[in-house]
């Protein structure tokens, strides 16, 4: 943005905003969280902001920029990992989740990707897992170490990142011969003949599982999901649950899973993964129950049946399935291929930047396109900007938490 000419400023709020960003930074914010607003509103004045940018929509000090921007008519945009991944970043206009304003109505989504005219790039941006779990350790962990320039940073982290991160240690000790176990259960259910149901689980620490789905605890969700398939699958079904590959084995998901199964009377019929071809276990499956992991976007594309239980972006009539849970292990609905390419198109036209954050050819062409579409005001084009995120309504309906954003509505 400033190789462009555009004022652009950066402020810090922890030790670790600062060392990822030595060099470029203008403020540094070191009061407490409920001085933020006050703090950001002033700095909004004297600088004379008109946009803001922050990586996470839902951390405690961005919520509140955002709430801050949307009171004050402001652009306010939130970005992250990508829903096209992976080679892809999401940049989006208002918020994700549940205070997208990507539309969700079929026939709209349709007309406007009739009027997209874009070649899909070929280059891909493969890096190690180390270098992604570097960043991530690196940038959570010097703020604790070293908490003395910002006494009073608030950390957004559903675990202390100590213990955390060395709880994955034991799951790393043993993960080549989870892998293989995992693998020999996908080769096995794949091809058995056997229906089978996967449900990937998402991290409890997960934003998209605190502020974009109704549960308080995904146990909640394991409870609802296998109360359900007992009663209501076919009865030689089988239930497969994939753990998600950055679990730090804390919740202990696997002794929940045989509790639960146990309790309802069908944990012969389960199956806990560590490991395993996700694409491999979805192809071959009856369809696929989450929350609102980008792995439905992975099970869609392969023509898989899939439930959502929170809200998602991709969570749309003709897509997903709009039957309730009980009916849809008998009453499973594909998707409609047609309807998903046009999704896929509109999205990397709007609200996709193609890139990672993990190699250097990456950043610098999401980067390039990211300041494009931030001076231009072509974030959400082609049309795909509702003004008032359309999935507000669901979200209240089915319990998820959004009394912070009741200004969208008079009727609050």
């Amino acid at each position: 943005m400033r190789e462009e000419g555009h004022h652009c400023i950066i402020a810090n709020l922890s030790l670790g905003d600062w060392a990822f960003r030595a060099g470029l930074s203008h403020y540094n914010y070191w009061g407490r969280l409920k001085n933020w607003q006050m703090y950001l509103e002033r700095l909004l004045d004297r600088e004379k902001i008109t946009d803001i940018v922050y990586y996470a929509d839902r951390r405690p000090y961005h919520r509140i920029a955002h709430a801050v921007a949307m009171n004050r008519g402001l652009n306010a945009y939130a970005y992250e990992f990508g829903y096209l991944r992976p080679d892809w970043l999401t940049l989006e206009r208002g918020g994700m989740g549940v205070y997208s304003h990507f539309p969700e109505d079929p026939a709209r989504i349709r007309q406007l990707a009739s009027a997209v005219d874009m070649e899909w790039p070929k280059d891909h941006f493969p890096h190690a897992f180390a270098v992604e779990a570097a960043s991530e350790v690196g940038y959570n962990l010097i703020p604790v170490f070293f908490p003395y320039l910002y006494p009073f940073y608030q950390r957004d982290r559903y675990y202390h990142p100590i213990r955390d991160y060395f709880s994955y240690i034991p799951r790393l000790m043993r993960s080549g011969k989870s892998e293989a176990a995992a693998q020999a259960t996908v080769d096995e259910l794949s091809g058995s003949g056997r229906p089978y149901y996967v449900v990937p689980l998402q991290m409890q620490s997960d934003y998209q599982i605190r502020h974009h789905s109704p549960y308080g605890h995904l146990s909640e969700m394991i409870e609802e999901v296998l109360q359900s398939f007992c009663k209501h699958a076919p009865a030689d079904a089988l239930l497969a649950f994939k753990l998600h590959p950055f679990d730090n084995n804390l919740e202990n998901w696997p002794r929940v899973i045989d509790r639960l199964g146990k309790h309802y009377g069908c944990g012969d019929r389960l199956r806990v993964l560590d490991g395993g071809h996700l694409g491999q276990l979805l192809r071959h499956s009856r369809g696929t129950v989450l929350v609102n992991s980008t792995t439905g976007m992975h099970a869609l594309q392969l023509g898989v049946p899939v439930k959502t239980l929170g809200i998602a972006v991709y969570d749309i009539a003709g897509l997903t399935c709009q039957k309730p849970l009980d009916d849809f292990w008998q009453q499973g609905t594909k998707p409609d291929m047609e309807l998903f390419g046009d999704l896929r198109k509109l999205m990397a036209a709007s609200i996709q930047v193609h890139g990672s954050f993990f190699t250097p050819d990456g950043r610098l062409k999401a980067a390039a396109e990211f300041a494009t579409r931030l001076a231009e005001g072509t974030v959400n084009s082609h049309g795909a900007y509702d003004p008032i995120p359309p999935r507000l309504a669901k979200a209240r309906r089915i319990g998820v938490p959004i009394a912070d954003y009741c200004y969208w509505s008079d009727k609050c």
